[in-house]
């Protein structure tokens, strides 16, 4: 039987540069920012506009994507910010054109 390669996220999103960061996984990170954007989902993110995707990795197993959100998650935040910054220097949101 054939298998589909399964594709899952671990991303970082903030409301500007230097602000609050939330670290989340998905495994469909197009849909998942649709509903940071929109708010569709009341928490954390909804709470402080969280809508900027600044950083993601993406992996193959679920196990892997999780392990690595829990250590991000325990980092220091000054280490968070070098991790963005040596991809995203700027900031910039990486899902801003995802949507129109």
């Amino acid at each position: 039987m054939f298998k589909t390669k399964h594709q899952y996220y671990v991303y970082i999103i903030t409301n500007k540069k230097d602000g609050v960061l939330y670290i989340g996984v998905s495994n469909d990170l197009e849909r998942r920012m649709f509903e940071h954007k929109n708010k569709l989902v009341k928490g954390f993110s909804s709470k402080y506009n969280l809508n900027k995707l600044i950083y993601f990795e993406s992996y193959q197993f679920v196990k892997d994507v999780i392990k690595r959100e829990k250590n991000l998650k325990k980092w220091k935040r000054d280490w968070k910010i070098n991790l963005i910054v040596e991809d995203n220097a700027d900031w910039i949101d990486l899902s801003e054109d995802w949507f129109y």
